[in-house]
C-alpha cells in the first residue's frame, strides 16, 4: 500500500459527525433528526453489515427457543435447565435495554437473545429514516480542532481500499460505545501464530468451523465465556476445557418468554409497557446499595446469597476454584446463563492452571504439561478505548495524553472533556453502573448534549467547552465515593491495570442519582465562546439582566407619556 493512499483525498462540510451506528449512536441521530430538527449529521460505521455494535459483532452461538414459557407449567418443568442456556444475549431486560422513545412490546424474552437485539435496532434506525444519513465501511481515525474556525478537520478511511478523505465538522459525537473491540491479553498471543489448529475470538466467530468432535479449549470465564460454552458443550462430543485465571460472582437468572396476552397489553393498554419498564428500572437501580461499601449488611447478604447459589448449583469438586476472595460486584457479577450447571458435563472440564504459551498442539500450563487442542477460543473481553482513533484539542493536545496526564480516562458526567470543544462521548469515563441499563445512561448523556450543541448549530455559540475546574472538582468527588466502593478491592476491567490504580469505567451510584446531575447543563460550567469572545456564562446572565431593566424602564416611561 502506498503512502499516497493514506493521505486525506477531498475535504467537505458536515455540520455533526457521529462516530458508531450502534444504539447510542442512532439515538443521538434522531435526537438531532426529530428533538432539534436538524438534518446537517452523518453516522460514520466502520463496519460493512449493517448497524447494532455490539449486537452486531458478537455472534457466537445462541438458541432463542430456550426459554421457559411460563404459562405452560408442565413445560416449564421439563425445559427450566435448557432455559438458561441462550448462548449470545443480554443480561439486562430488553424493556429497559431499550430507547425511552421506541419501546418495543414485542420482546419474546425478558432477556433478549443476540439476534433480538440486532433486529431491534435495525428496525429503530430504519423506522427514523436514518439510512441516508449512514455511512458504512468507513472508519473515524483522527479529528483535529482548528481554533481559528472552531470546527474539527476529522479525517475518515475506507476500510476496504484504505483510502482517506477530510470531513469538516462543528460538532463530533463519539456514539462507539464502551466495547471497542476483541481484546486478548499479550502473554496469550505467544505462540498463536504456530497453532496448528484454529483459533479465534468470541466476538470473531468462525461459524464456518464446525466442532463436533473436537477438543476445543476456551480461555476465559467471563460474560462471554459463560454464555457460549453452555451452547457449544450440548453437543457431547465437543470436549471442553475452560482454562481461568481467576474466579467470578455468579448470579440466578430468571428467564422467560412473555406471553401474547402480555405483548398485546404492551402494545395497546396506554402507558402499561412504561409502567412496565419503570417497575424493573427501579427493581435493578436499588440494587446499587450491594455495590457502595463492601462493609454493610446489605453487601454481606449478598454474598451469603451468591455463594449458596454457587454450591448449590456448580459440582462440588469445583466449590474451592469458583468462590471468589474479592466482594461480589468488585468484577461485574455475571447473571448465570447455565454456566455453572453445564460444569456437570462429563465432556466439561475446568482448570485455573496457569497456561504459559500456545504450542502447535495446544497450550503449555506453566508446569510444563502441554494440553493437546484442535480449536482455541479467546473469551477475555474487549478493548475499552478504541486502538485507531485519535483526537486533538486545543492547542494541539491529544486526548490520550491528557488522560495521561489525569492517572487515565477521566470527563465530566462522562462526556465532556477540558480543552476539547463540541467534542462529545457517551458511555464514556465513569458513566456505566454494575448494575444497570448502559442505554438509560446515555439518554441522559445524549439529551445533555442536544441542549448544549443547540445554540451552535443555531449560529449562535462558536464553540462549547466544559471547565478544567469544574470538570477536576466532579472527578475529585467521584474518585472519593469509588474510592469507598467494592470496585475498590480488585484488579478488573472496571479500573486501569494494575494494583490500585484508577477506576474509570463505573459511577458509583444509582442511575437516577447521574439523571439527577446531568438532566441539564449549568452553563456556567462550561466556556463559551460567541464570535472571537470567550463569554463568562455568569457574567453574561449579568448583562442580559441589566439591558432587561434598562429596557423595562424606558418601556415604562414611554407608556407613562
Amino acid at each position: 500500500m502506498s503512502t499516497d493512499a493514506l493521505l486525506p483525498e477531498t475535504e467537505e462540510m458536515t455540520c455533526v459527525v457521529i462516530i458508531g451506528a450502534g444504539l447510542a449512536g442512532i439515538a443521538a441521530a434522531i435526537a438531532l433528526k426529530e428533538d432539534l430538527r436538524f438534518e446537517g449529521f452523518t453516522i460514520y460505521e466502520k463496519a460493512q453489515d449493517g448497524v447494532g455494535g455490539v449486537w452486531r459483532d458478537n455472534t457466537y452461538p445462541v438458541n432463542p427457543s430456550f426459554s421457559v414459557c411460563l404459562c405452560n407449567v408442565k413445560k416449564k418443568a421439563e425445559t427450566e435447565k435448557n432455559a438458561l442456556m441462550q448462548g449470545c444475549g443480554s443480561d439486562v431486560p430488553g424493556h429497559w435495554y431499550s430507547l425511552s422513545r421506541a419501546l418495543n412490546p414485542h420482546w419474546k424474552t425478558y432477556y433478549p437473545s443476540q439476534d433480538e437485539m440486532r433486529a431491534y435496532c435495525n428496525d429503530v434506525w430504519t423506522k427514523h429514516g436514518l439510512e441516508t444519513h449512514t455511512r458504512f465501511g468507513t472508519e473515524v481515525v483522527r479529528a483535529t480542532w482548528d481554533a481559528r474556525t472552531h470546527t474539527y478537520g476529522v479525517i475518515l478511511e475506507d476500510v476496504v481500499s484504505h483510502t482517506r478523505r477530510t470531513v469538516t465538522a462543528r460538532v463530533v459525537i463519539s456514539a462507539a460505545g464502551g466495547f471497542m473491540g476483541p481484546r486478548v491479553p499479550e502473554d496469550l498471543v505467544r505462540g498463536r501464530e504456530r497453532f496448528r489448529g484454529v483459533a479465534w475470538h468470541s466476538a470473531e466467530w468462525r461459524h464456518d468451523v464446525a466442532l463436533e468432535g473436537k477438543r476445543v479449549g476456551v480461555i476465559g470465564n467471563g460474560c462471554s465465556a459463560a454464555q457460549f460454552v453452555p451452547r457449544i458443550s450440548e453437543d457431547p462430543s465437543v470436549e471442553v476445557i475452560n482454562f481461568c485465571r481467576s474466579p467470578q460472582w455468579y448470579m440466578p437468572r430468571t428467564q422467560f418468554d412473555y406471553s401474547p396476552w402480555a405483548k398485546w397489553v404492551f402494545a395497546h393498554v396506554p402507558f402499561a409497557m412504561r409502567v412496565y419498564r419503570s417497575l424493573i428500572m427501579a427493581k435493578n437501580d436499588i440494587n446499587v446499595i450491594y455495590f457502595l461499601s463492601p462493609k454493610s449488611l446489605f453487601h454481606r447478604l449478598l454474598r451469603r446469597g451468591l455463594t449458596k447459589y454457587m454450591k448449590m448449583t456448580a459440582p462440588k469438586k469445583y466449590h474451592s476454584m469458583l468462590l471468589p476472595q474479592y466482594p461480589p460486584g468488585c468484577r461485574r457479577l455475571i447473571v448465570d446463563p447455565g454456566y455453572l450447571e453445564c460444569l456437570h458435563r462429563p465432556n466439561v472440564t475446568l482448570t485455573y492452571d496457569a497456561i504459559e504459551c500456545i504450542v502447535p498442539s495446544g497450550v503449555q500450563l506453566e508446569t510444563g504439561q502441554v494440553i493437546p487442542l484442535d480449536v482455541i477460543i479467546f473469551g477475555t473481553g474487549f478493548e475499552l478505548l478504541p486502538p485507531r482513533f485519535e483526537i486533538f484539542g486545543v492547542g494541539g493536545v491529544q486526548l490520550a495524553d491528557y488522560w495521561k496526564s489525569k492517572g487515565g480516562p477521566e470527563a465530566y458526567y462522562g462526556m465532556a472533556v477540558p480543552n476539547f470543544p463540541n467534542y462529545f462521548m457517551f458511555l464514556g469515563p465513569n458513566s456505566a453502573g454494575g448494575h444497570a441499563s448502559v442505554v438509560f445512561v446515555e439518554e441522559v448523556q445524549i439529551q445533555h448534549t442536544m441542549k448544549l450543541i443547540t445554540p451552535i448549530l443555531e449560529g449562535k455559540v462558536r464553540s462549547i467547552t466544559v471547565r478544567e475546574e469544574v470538570s477536576a472538582k466532579y472527578n475529585t468527588w467521584l474518585q472519593g465515593r469509588l474510592g469507598r466502593s467494592v470496585w475498590n478491592f480488585c484488579n478488573s476491567y472496571y479500573r486501569r491495570e494494575g494494583a490500585n490504580e484508577k477506576i474509570t469505567v463505573t459511577f458509583p451510584g444509582p442511575v437516577t442519582q447521574f439523571w439527577w446531575l446531568a438532566r441539564r447543563p449549568r452553563y456556567s460550567d462550561y466556556e463559551i465562546i460567541i464570535g472571537k469572545e470567550i463569554v463568562e456564562w455568569k457574567k453574561l446572565n449579568g448583562v442580559m439582566t441589566v439591558l432587561f431593566l434598562v429596557v423595562s424602564v424606558v418601556a415604562l416611561m414611554i407608556i407613562q407619556k
